[in-house]
């Protein structure tokens, strides 16, 4: 059972930066992983992906202001979000794939103030 554990969100002013971090644990498998996001009334849409490969993805409305990576070879990865707007606010969830079922973490709020 693969489990993931999310921190470093929190409240900013537009312009300004957070990094989130992520830490799935139960496998030793690198796993693909990324980060979605939801605001209030809006479905949960994809920021941004980084597969066992090494290949990454992101939205285009992040693309240039956010960076995930991942720590070494672990299950670690980060977002760091740059240049935040009012409309990045939302819950941010942390998302892994392991042998095609979907893990999902607990969310953690950015909310970005104007």
């Amino acid at each position: 059972q693969v489990q993931l554990v999310e921190s470093g969100g929190g409240l900013v002013q537009a312009g300004g930066s957070l990094r989130l971090s992520c830490t799935a644990s139960g496998t030793r498998i690198v796993l693909s992983m990324g980060w979605y996001r939801q605001a209030p009334g809006k479905q949960r849409d994809l920021v941004a992906t980084l597969d066992s490969g090494g290949d990454t993805n992101y939205a285009d409305s992040v693309k240039g202001r956010f960076i995930i990576s991942r720590d070494g070879a672990s299950n670690t990865v980060a977002l760091q979000m740059n240049s935040l707007k009012p409309e990045d606010t939302a819950v941010y969830f942390c998302q892994a794939i392991r042998m095609g079922r979907e893990y999902w973490g607990q969310g953690t709020q950015v909310t970005v103030s104007s």
